[in-house]
C-alpha cells in the first residue's frame, strides 16, 4: 500500500509510525508547519514533500490510501479529493466540521465504493465489544434512555470557572490583537477554508483550535465521536427526530461552551430497539441520576437504562446496574472479532485481507452529523425537529444557517 499523509503532526505522527510498523511504504507528507514535515520526513526520508494538500492533490497516481490529520475545519477539504480520485481514506475523528460537509463526505464515499475509516480508536477496544455484546443480549431488556457525559471543561467560561476547571488555557473573548506566526508555521494555509483572522496563541497549536466554532466546533464534536460511539453502536441509533438543549450558557459567536447538555430523541429501529432519549453532558453537568448518588460516581460515562436494569460504562470498564442483581449474571461469550486496531483494520481493509472497517464512513458520517447537531441546537436555543433527507429543521429554519458556512475565496467542496 502506497500511502500520503496530510497532517504528520500531533495525530498524525501516529500514522507514520504506524505505516512503519506496518511495514507500507509512505510515498508523500503534507504539513502546513514546516516543523512536522521535516521530522516526519526524517522518518520517511523518500517521501515526497508539501505544504498545500492541493499540489498532493495534483499527483495521486502512485498513492493507493490517504490518511488525513488536519485540524477539523480541514478535513472535507483534504477527503473529498481523493475521494474522487478513487483513493481509500482515512479521516481522524470528528469526520468534518459541520454537518454539511459530513453529508457531501459520506456520499461521496458511498460512491467511491473504496474503503474508509474515521479514527475513533477506542471504537476497537475490547471494552467496547463487551459492552454491545451485553446489550446485544437483552440483559438489561429493551433500553429506553441513554446518559453520556464527560467532564472536560474546555471552552467559553468565566476565568473563574476556568480555574477550578483546570482548563489549558482560559479563552476569555476573541483576541483583539495579533501575535508573530511561529517558526515554519504557513498560517494562510492553516486557517485554509475559513474566515481568516489573525494569529494569535489561543488558536495554536492543538488542542486550543479545537473549542473555536470556526475550527472544531468543541467538546460535543470531538469527544462526542469517541463517547456517543458507544451507544450509536449498541443501540443501532440514526438520525436523530429531534435535538433539544437542556442546559448552558447563552451560545458565544466565536466560542463552544466548556459546560451544556442536549438530548436527542430517535424512533423505533426494530429489532429489540425501541424510541429512546439520549441525553450528552460536557463540563459541569451530569445526569440527576448521578447526582443523586444512585450510580457509581464515574467523572466519564455512558450510562444504559433498560427494563430490566442498567450497564454503566467508561473507555476501559463497564458494570451491570444494581450490582447485587446481576451478581451470577454469565456474560455472552465473545463473538466480536478482536481488531488488529484502528490503523491496521483500515489497512488490511484496503489490501483485501480483512473486513470492511467497523468505523467506514457509512457508519461514522452519520454518527458525525448527530454530534454536529447537538451543538446546532445549542446554538439556535430551541428544540429542533431534524429532516434527514432534505437537511431541514421544519420547525425552526433559522437555525439552518449553522448546519454549513461559506468559504474563503479560493476554497471549494465541489
Amino acid at each position: 500500500m502506497n500511502l500520503g499523509l496530510i497532517g504528520v503532526g500531533g495525530r498524525g505522527r501516529s500514522h507514520v509510525k504506524a505505516a512503519l510498523d506496518l511495514g507500507e511504504p509512505i510515498v508523500a507528507m503534507v504539513d502546513v508547519n514546516e516543523n512536522n514535515l521535516g521530522a516526519g520526513l526524517a522518518q520517511a526520508p523518500k517521501a515526497r514533500s508539501h505544504k498545500d494538500f492541493r499540489d498532493f492533490f495534483a499527483k495521486m497516481d502512485d498513492i493507493d490510501a490517504v490518511f488525513v490529520s488536519t485540524t477539523e475545519h480541514t478535513h472535507a477539504f483534504a477527503t473529498l479529493p481523493p475521494l474522487q480520485a478513487g483513493k481509500h481514506v482515512y479521516c481522524e475523528k470528528p469526520l468534518t466540521r459541520d454537518v454539511h460537509e459530513c453529508r457531501i463526505i459520506t456520499e461521496a464515499a458511498a460512491k467511491a465504493g473504496v474503503q474508509t475509516q474515521m479514527g475513533t480508536q477506542v471504537h476497537s477496544s475490547e471494552n467496547f465489544r463487551r459492552v454491545v455484546e451485553v446489550i446485544e443480549s437483552g440483559a438489561i431488556g429493551p433500553v429506553t434512555e441513554c446518559h453520556v457525559w464527560t467532564s472536560r471543561a474546555w471552552g467559553w467560561q468565566t476565568e473563574e470557572e476556568a480555574k477550578a476547571n483546570k482548563d489549558i488555557v482560559y479563552t476569555p473573548d476573541t483576541p483583539d490583537r495579533a501575535m508573530p506566526v511561529p517558526e515554519g508555521l504557513d498560517w494562510d494555509l492553516w486557517i485554509g477554508p475559513a474566515p481568516y483572522r489573525d494569529f494569535h496563541e489561543f488558536y495554536f497549536p492543538g488542542p486550543k483550535w479545537y473549542r473555536w466554532w470556526d475550527f472544531g466546533n468543541g467538546t460535543m464534536s470531538d469527544l462526542g465521536s469517541h463517547r456517543n460511539d458507544l451507544p450509536w453502536w449498541a443501540l443501532k441509533l440514526d438520525a436523530p427526530l429531534t435535538i433539544e438543549p437542556v442546559s448552558g450558557p447563552k451560545a458565544h459567536h466565536d466560542i463552544a461552551p466548556a459546560t451544556m447538555s442536549v438530548k436527542y430523541t430517535y424512533g423505533d429501529r426494530g429489532e429489540g430497539h425501541p424510541p429512546l432519549e439520549l441525553t450528552w453532558y460536557q463540563g459541569n453537568v451530569k445526569p440527576q441520576i448521578w447526582s443523586e448518588g444512585k450510580i457509581p460516581q464515574w467523572n466519564e460515562g455512558c450510562l444504559f437504562i433498560g427494563e430490566e436494569g442498567m450497564l454503566l460504562a467508561d473507555y476501559g470498564k463497564n458494570v451491570l446496574l444494581p450490582e447485587e442483581k446481576f451478581e451470577n449474571f454469565k456474560r455472552p461469550a465473545p463473538y466480536i472479532d478482536p481488531s488488529p486496531g484502528q490503523q491496521a483494520e483500515f489497512i488490511l481493509a484496503c489490501k483485501g485481507e480483512g473486513p470492511k472497517p467497523l468505523c467506514h464512513f457509512g457508519y461514522s458520517g452519520p454518527l458525525t452529523e448527530a454530534n454536529h447537531l447537538g451543538n446546532v441546537a445549542f446554538r439556535a436555543g430551541k428544540k429542533l425537529e431534524w429532516d434527514r433527507d432534505n437537511m431541514k429543521f421544519p420547525n425552526a429554519p433559522e437555525a439552518e444557517r449553522f448546519l454549513a458556512r461559506s468559504y474563503r475565496e479560493g476554497w471549494s467542496l465541489a
